[in-house]
């Protein structure tokens, strides 16, 4: 069993600048391909970003492409980050932390976080 806790959600203007956490237990070796999908406002939940266990691999949605960035911390394997740049209003959502097998492009999500809201204002 894995457990993902999520930070760093808020509100923001757009244009500005956003950092989510995750930080992942459960599994000894630490071994953990993590990601982020997020529910707009009445949307469905949609993927965003994820993370190879070894950081080498990384997949994005069209949508957040060149905007975003998921990256692992150095020294902690079971932390990634999301960096969120040039935030638009459409951005804002629920966005979850998710571990499971990385699948053409996008995660499997076995795992979930609690969720975190993220709000971009106009």
């Amino acid at each position: 069993q894995v457990q993902l806790v999520e930070s760093g959600g808020g509100l923001v203007e757009a244009g500005g600048s956003l950092r989510l956490s995750c930080a992942a237990s459960g599994r000894t070796d630490s071994k953990y391909n993590m990601g982020w999908f997020r529910r707009p406002p009445g949307k469905e939940r949609e993927f965003v970003a994820a993370i190879s266990w070894g950081g080498g691999t990384t997949y994005y949605s069209e949508s957040v492409k060149g905007r975003f960035t998921i990256s692992r911390d150095a020294a902690k394997k079971n932390l990634v980050y999301q960096q969120m740049n040039t935030l638009r209003p459409e951005d804002t959502a629920v966005y979850y932390c998710a571990e499971g097998p990385l699948i053409a492009g996008t995660i499997r999500g076995n795992f979930w976080g609690q969720g975190t809201q993220v709000t971009v204002s106009s």
